[in-house]
């Protein structure tokens, strides 16, 4: 069995899956960072100078307590729903899964042209058939 694992790792199709694994986690993390830091900020702009990583629903407010040397201490956290984080990750993910389509629609185009070279018979076999043909007749 260990064989067998050792031939599965090291054929390439293990290989190949980790290396698509380790670019898509950093080609994913640019694309968050192009929608937070480029889109987001223009785009929250438009929309009246909306930081959509303050939206919140908050569903009950935080308390703090302000101490005799003006040190203040949270004694109760603020629970919220941050929504706008949703919305900009969704975003994201839409870019993400668009540029990802487009990259698997050019592979499989790619592989449909080279089959259709595969499948086209070289002029002497036909010409070889026809010959071989003939002379059964």
């Amino acid at each position: 069995m260990l064989k067998q694992f050792k031939e599965f790792a090291f054929k390439g199709n293990l290989i190949d899956m980790a290396v698509g694994f380790i670019l898509g986690g950093a080609f994913a993390t640019v694309v968050k960072s192009l929608v937070d830091n480029i889109i987001m900020p223009p785009l929250g702009l438009i929309l009246g100078g909306i930081d959509f990583t303050q939206m919140k629903y908050v569903l009950q407010e935080g308390e703090s307590t302000t101490a005799a040397d003006g040190t203040v201490t949270e004694t109760v956290a603020e629970v919220a729903i941050g929504y706008g984080q949703t919305i900009s990750d969704l975003i994201a993910f839409i870019m993400l899964a668009f540029v990802v389509f487009i990259i698997i629609k050019k592979v499989i185009e790619g592989k449909k042209e080279e089959e259709e070279e595969v499948e086209e018979t070289p002029a002497q076999e036909v010409l070889l058939g026809e010959i071989r043909d003939l002379l059964k007749k």
